[in-house]
């Protein structure tokens, strides 16, 4: 398979992502976004790998897998806090979780 295929892939779940991130504001569309995005460096690793076949590339990939994993837990706690405290997920609500500083 040429190599062109799977970087157009990866191109287009990153651009999809991009677009996810910056045009929606629900907290979980963008948890979703950033693992679109995440899934799409994880493609061009492996393609790459393959081409030049070599495994670092695959390494690479389990790496972001597991930071993708990690993400997901704490954007998913940090949601859970978000719909608790207001009961709604919108992102830009989230600037009252802010602490204010007191004036010494």
């Amino acid at each position: 398979m040429p190599l062109i295929l799977p970087l157009l892939l990866a191109v287009a779940l990153f651009c999809i992502g991009v677009y996810g991130v910056l045009a929606r504001r629900n907290a979980i569309t963008l948890l979703m976004s950033f693992e679109l995005m995440l899934n799409a460096v994880n493609l061009n690793l492996v393609a790459f790998d393959a081409w030049r076949v070599d495994s670092a590339g695959q390494t690479l990939a389990v790496f972001v897998i597991t930071l993708a994993a990690a993400e997901i837990g704490l954007g998913l706690a940090i949601v859970l806090l978000l719909f608790r405290g207001h009961g709604h997920v919108d992102a830009d609500a989230a600037r009252d979780l802010v602490e204010e500083e007191r004036p010494t």
